[in-house]
């Protein structure tokens, strides 16, 4: 980047620059004999002599310390003849102290052929900073992928950076002497020049100007952030201007896609607070469509397959078959006739193999038409009155998106847009996709709510155990979420064990149904029993292993933990199962690494037993696999997920068994049981 003139007083000379008053060089001069015969102002104030105190005086002796004269009188002897020196050399200031100054030497003739020494000097420090300051100025504006450039006062270029030269697509010899408009016409030339002579006028910079256009490296316009400073000497002369610029398009870009994705992610929060408030098919529709008319789509119509609303069943579409339908809501966002050419609301319609509704259950995949024709039209509408309808209205775009749940359909989601001018694209087809999804498991949910609803209250009711009893010193919270479709044989339990003494149990039978829930509670209740006998943890597994055992081919896993509070310690013992996690009073939370064990029904094998050291204040939390387990991620994940929650576990355990379930099992897939038990301070 070549530097700048700096302004001409006359035709022949410059204004000087700052370097050599930033160095203060200083001069002095020794005859043959090596006497002082000249000193500067600048040495003296170099080495705080005086010129009466210096003059005459033998610089050996007066500046040199009496260990480095002889190194001085051999240098002196060197330049004296004629060779020339340059270096640091160590000279004794007035006050005793020693300077390391820096200097450039040279042999002078008087007028009579004597041999004189000039020194030119500066404090070695002084060169030093200034050397790592240009190394630096020079290493941040080469290498730098902002772009800089300077501006003489009349805005002309003065030099421009690599950087700066790879985002113009001009070499810097080919834009130096020139204005901005002469090489960059593509730019906004009058708002960049006007920023220019207002910073060069105020001194103010202007920092991250806007600019869009492009340069000779651009085939179409980008986006640049510009930064504007005025030059001036030490004197404070004014010699020109720089300007920093940054190639924003991509962040501009990214900004749009984050204000995008924030949009799309209050629209999901949206849909979550409003679909799926009941457990009521034809409700959930109308929520859905609602939402869709909110955000997305001027029309929308949500229609279901009649297996599913006539018999709760999910009889799939396949081959040339046509597909029957109940439209279950319609909705639009703002009056159309166009919402009387959807099906009506409760009505079966029966549409053929090649239409597109059909085709997008059938497939299991969304169908999107940009841009709607009359022969598409006609595969879109239920009869040709509802497609004159809806080309009166302006329907231009078309998206078909399956209801799907569990990896079933469940019907359709259709949308249109009339008055909204924008075509719908793959973006507005994630969203619908993902609102469709929402709403498929909130369908879905209903179907099998009024299938299985009274078996699975019974079951709940009459095997889980009861709310854990208060007990003192321990504050407990217990939570236990059934899997959305089969309930399992997860349980829970406090068991008072006398005073200051809790038994803490959490287990998981394999398997699903009413066998698995059975052998649940047989396991529960021995598990109460044994209690109390006041086992020790390895004990009572091994007698539970024993009664698993004898239940046929039960299998289950189990922790058990006994806290005593006067003691201040809790002993574990696990059988198969996932380790427990302690957080301390200090939020740090860790798995407990609790000796293995198989799990109860295999036996053979001896459990074995941690003791835990509970500190008042201390966080206890006994799981089951549904909490941390999910579908095509490993558990690791979600038990590094668990821990770092409970190291941040708030006061109330109540809130904080809700805040892990809504974190880490949402919707599970297996039974999830969570016990929270915490050591009071």
């Amino acid at each position: 980047m070549n530097g700048y003139a700096t302004p001409d007083h006359d035709a022949v000379t410059a204004a000087p620059g700052g370097l050599l008053d930033l160095l203060k060089v200083a001069a002095v001069v020794l005859d043959g004999g090596g006497h002082i015969a000249l000193w500067s102002p600048e040495i003296e104030q170099l080495l705080g002599y005086t010129a009466e105190e210096a003059l005459r005086q033998r610089a050996d002796r007066l500046l040199i310390a009496p260990e480095n004269r002889p190194r001085g009188r051999e240098l002196f002897a060197q330049v004296r003849s004629g060779d020339r020196w340059a270096g640091v050399f160590p000279l004794r200031h007035r006050d005793g102290t020693e300077r390391a100054v820096e200097f450039r030497t040279m042999r002078l003739l008087d007028s009579e052929g004597q041999p004189h020494l000039l020194g030119l000097a500066t404090d070695a420090t002084t060169v030093r900073k200034v050397e790592r300051d240009l190394a630096l100025s020079h290493s941040l504006v080469h290498q730098t992928p902002l772009g800089i450039a300077v501006f003489d006062n009349d805005l002309r270029w003065v030099g421009v950076n690599p950087a700066l030269e790879r985002i113009n697509g001009v070499p810097e010899e080919a834009v130096l002497g020139r204005r901005l408009g002469e090489v960059l016409p593509g730019l906004d030339v009058e708002v960049i020049e006007a920023r220019m002579r207002h910073v060069l006028k105020t001194g103010r910079p202007l920092l991250d100007q806007q600019t869009v256009g492009r340069t000779a490296g651009d085939e179409q316009d980008r986006a640049y952030s510009e930064s504007y400073h005025r030059i001036e000497d030490t004197d404070g002369r004014v010699l020109g201007l720089a300007m920093a610029v940054l190639d924003v398009t991509e962040r501009q870009q990214a900004a749009a896609e984050v204000a995008q994705a924030r949009q799309h992610l209050s629209v999901i929060a949206d849909a979550g607070g409003r679909i799926g408030t009941t457990l009521d098919l034809q409700q959930t529709a109308r929520e859905l469509a609602d939402v869709v008319v909110s955000h997305l789509a001027d029309l929308a119509a949500v229609d279901v397959l009649e297996s599913v609303v006539a018999h709760g069943t999910i009889a799939p579409v396949s081959g040339g078959a046509p597909a029957e339908f109940r439209a279950l809501a319609v909705a639009a966002g703002y009056p159309t006739d166009a919402i009387h050419a959807a099906d009506p609301v409760g009505e079966l319609a029966t549409y053929g193999s090649s239409r597109i509704i059909t085709q997008c259950v059938r497939r299991a995949r969304p169908v999107l038409v940009e841009h709607v024709d009359t022969k598409m039209m006609r595969r879109i509408a239920r009869d040709a009155r509802a497609a004159k309808t809806l080309r009166e209205a302006g329907a231009h775009s078309y998206m078909a998106v399956p209801l799907m749940a569990r990896g079933k359909v469940l019907g359709t989601l259709t949308l249109y847009r009339t008055v909204d001018e924008r075509a719908f694209d793959d973006r507005d087809q994630v969203l619908a996709s993902e609102l469709a999804a929402r709403a498929a498991i909130c369908i879905d949910n209903a179907r099998l709510y009024g299938r299985e609803r009274g078996t699975a209250l019974t079951l709940q009711r009459s095997l889980l155990p009861a709310t854990p009893a208060e007990r003192e010193g321990l504050d407990i919270a217990a939570r236990y979420r059934p899997a959305l479709s089969e309930v399992g044989g997860d349980w829970y339990d406090v068991l008072p064990l006398g005073p200051g003494r809790t038994g803490l149990v959490v287990g998981d039978v394999m398997g699903k149904g009413v066998q698995a829930a059975a052998i649940m509670g047989q396991l529960s209740t021995a598990t109460r029993a044994l209690a109390r006998l006041d086992l020790p943890p390895a004990e009572l597994l091994r007698h539970l292993d024993d009664i698993a055992g004898s239940l046929g081919d039960a299998i289950a896993t189990c922790v058990y933990a006994v806290c005593d509070l006067r003691a201040g310690i809790c002993s574990l013992s696990s059988a198969g199962h996932l380790p427990p996690v302690l957080a301390g009073p200090d939020g740090g939370a860790t798995l407990v690494d609790v000796p293995g064990g198989v799990p109860l029904g295999v036996g053979g094998v001896e459990f074995g037993t941690v003791e835990l050291e509970l500190a008042p204040g201390s966080l206890l939390a006994l799981y089951t696999d549904g909490l941390v387990e999910k579908r095509g991620e490993p558990i690791d994940s979600g038990l590094t997920m668990l821990t770092r929650l409970l190291g941040n576990a708030g006061p109330s355990l109540q809130r904080t068994s809700d805040s892990l379930l809504g974190a880490l099992s949402p919707e599970p897939d297996d039974d999830v049981a969570l016990l929270l038990v915490r050591t009071r301070p």
